[in-house]
C-alpha cells in the first residue's frame, strides 16, 4: 500500500472520528486521563506504509512538492552552525515582510540540536498545557503533520540524522541516529502523544491553525487550534489556543488597525505548495529560552512609573543580555487543509553582533523602534528598560565585557 492511500484512509478515518468529537465543544485534550476523548485502537489501521521512498502523487504538482524533498546526504550537525538572523532595520515598520522558501528548508538542524533536545526534554517532563495543548478539531492536522514530518521530510532531508526502518521500503519507524531511539510512524492516537514526539526530536516550535467555524462570529479568521510551543518569547501558549490571530495579536501596538485585515487575507487564501518565511527580532535581558513574561513592558513600566522604570534600567545585567530572534515558517498541509506556523529561537551574543561590526546598526534599529509609524513598539518591547544600556555596549563596549 503506497504511502498516499495509507494516508489517505488514516485521514478519513481520524477525521470522521474529529467530527464527533466536535460535539464536545471546546473541549482540551489533557495529560490527566480524566478529561480525555476515549480512543479505540481500531480507528488506526495497523500496518504502516511500505515502499514510502518511490511513492509519487498522481502528478499533482502542490502535493507532490511535499514529497520530492532535497536531501542534504552529506549533512554534519556537528559542524553546522546557527543561521545567523540580522532582520534590525533603522526604524522599525509594522509588516509582514515575508519571502518564498520551499518546503525542502521547513526545519534547519545545527550544533545546538543535542543542548537544545535535552532542555525541550526537561520542559515536557515537567510543563503541561503551558508548552503542549490540541482542540479535537486539529486532531487530523497533528496526525497529518506527524505522519509527513517523520515518514516523508526527516529521513528524505537529513539522511545523515535519521533513517527508516528497519528497510526504506518496509519502514515501521524512524530512528534518530543522534539520540539512537525509534519513533513509530503510527502516529499515536492522541494529538498530544503526537506533538511531544516532535518537539522531543525537532527543535522547532509548531501551531496549527484552522478556519474559524461556520456560523462562527470570527467570519473568515483563523484560529489557533493546537501547538508544541516550548520557547515562547514572553507569553503563555495557553493564553493562546481557540483564540483568532487579531485576539492573540490584541497585545502588538497598532496591529488590529495596520495588519490585521492583510493577515487574514493573507492566511486564507495561503495555497497548498507554497511556503513562505520571515524574521523577527528583540533584546532580551535574560538568556532563557522558554519565557512566559518579562519581555515585555511591565504595567508600571508602561505606565510611566519613574520609581519602577528606574529600579528596571538598574537591573539591566549586560552579561545576560542577548539578541532573539526567530526564524518563522507559515505552510498549508496538504491533507487537512491547516496552517501550520513554524519556529525556531535563536539567542546571539551582543559581543557577536559588535565583532561583526553591526552594533551601530543595531543600536539605530533600537532607537528606531520609536520611529516608523508604530511609537508605542519601543515600550512594547521594553527597549525603555534595556535600550540606554545596550545602545552604548553597542557602541562602544561600555557597561560590559563582551562575551562570544
Amino acid at each position: 500500500m503506497s504511502y498516499f492511500h495509507y494516508f489517505s484512509l488514516s485521514f478519513i478515518v481520524i477525521l470522521a472520528f474529529s467530527l464527533a468529537s466536535r460535539k464536545l465543544g471546546e473541549f482540551y485534550f489533557h495529560s490527566n486521563t480524566q478529561h480525555e476523548v476515549p480512543f479505540r485502537a481500531s480507528f488506526i489501521p495497523s500496518k504502516p506504509t511500505s515502499n514510502v521512498q518511490s511513492t509519487k502523487n498522481n502528478g499533482d504538482p502542490c502535493i507532490a512538492s511535499y514529497q520530492d524533498i532535497e536531501p542534504l546526504s552529506n549533512f554534519d550537525w556537528r559542524t553546522t552552525e546557527p543561521i545567523k538572523l540580522r532582520p534590525f532595520k533603522p526604524k522599525f515598520h509594522l509588516t509582514m515582510a515575508i519571502e518564498n522558501t520551499s518546503i525542502s528548508d521547513l526545519i534547519p538542524f545545527d550544533n545546538t540540536y543535542l543542548d537544545r533536545i535535552r532542555l525541550r526534554r526537561r520542559l515536557l517532563s515537567t510543563l503541561s498545557t503551558e508548552i503542549i495543548a490540541a482542540h479535537p478539531v486539529a486532531q487530523p492536522a497533528v496526525h497529518e503533520f506527524y505522519t509527513w514530518v517523520f515518514t516523508i521530510y526527516l529521513p528524505s532531508r537529513y539522511p545523515t540524522m535519521f533513517t527508516l526502518a528497519p528497510s526504506p521500503s518496509a519502514p515501521t519507524s524512524l530512528t534518530n541516529l543522534i539520540t539512537s531511539e525509534s519513533i513509530p510512524l503510527l502516529a499515536p492516537l492522541n494529538p498530544l502523544e503526537c506533538l511531544r514526539t516532535i518537539a522531543a526530536h525537532i527543535d522547532d516550535d509548531f501551531l496549527f491553525l484552522l478556519p474559524s467555524p461556520e456560523h462562527s462570529t470570527a467570519k473568515d479568521q483563523y484560529i489557533l487550534r493546537a501547538y508544541a510551543t516550548l520557547f515562547p518569547s514572553g507569553f503563555n501558549p495557553a493564553t493562546k489556543l481557540n483564540r483568532t490571530l487579531r485576539e492573540i495579536h490584541e497585545p502588538v501596538p497598532r496591529y488590529a488597525s495596520k495588519l490585521a485585515f492583510s493577515m487574514d487575507r493573507f492566511f486564507r487564501c495561503m495555497p497548498v505548495g507554497r511556503v513562505v518565511k520571515r524574521a523577527n527580532w528583540t533584546v532580551t535581558t535574560s538568556r532563557d529560552l522558554h519565557v512566559l513574561s518579562g519581555t515585555h513592558a511591565s504595567a508600571a513600566e508602561a505606565g510611566g512609573d519613574g520609581a519602577g522604570l528606574d529600579k528596571a534600567r538598574e537591573d539591566v545585567d549586560l552579561g545576560e543580555t542577548v539578541l532573539r530572534a526567530e526564524r518563522q515558517t507559515l505552510h498549508r498541509l496538504p491533507g487537512s487543509g491547516a496552517l501550520v506556523f513554524a519556529f525556531k529561537t535563536y539567542v546571539y551574543e551582543l559581543g557577536d553582533v559588535v565583532r561583526e561590526g553591526r552594533g551601530e546598526e543595531l543600536a539605530c534599529a533600537i532607537e528606531g523602534l520609536g520611529e516608523g509609524g508604530v511609537v508605542g513598539m519601543r515600550g512594547y518591547k521594553r527597549a525603555d528598560v534595556w535600550g540606554e544600556k545596550v545602545c552604548a555596549f553597542l557602541r562602544g563596549g561600555v557597561g560590559g565585557e563582551i562575551k562570544g
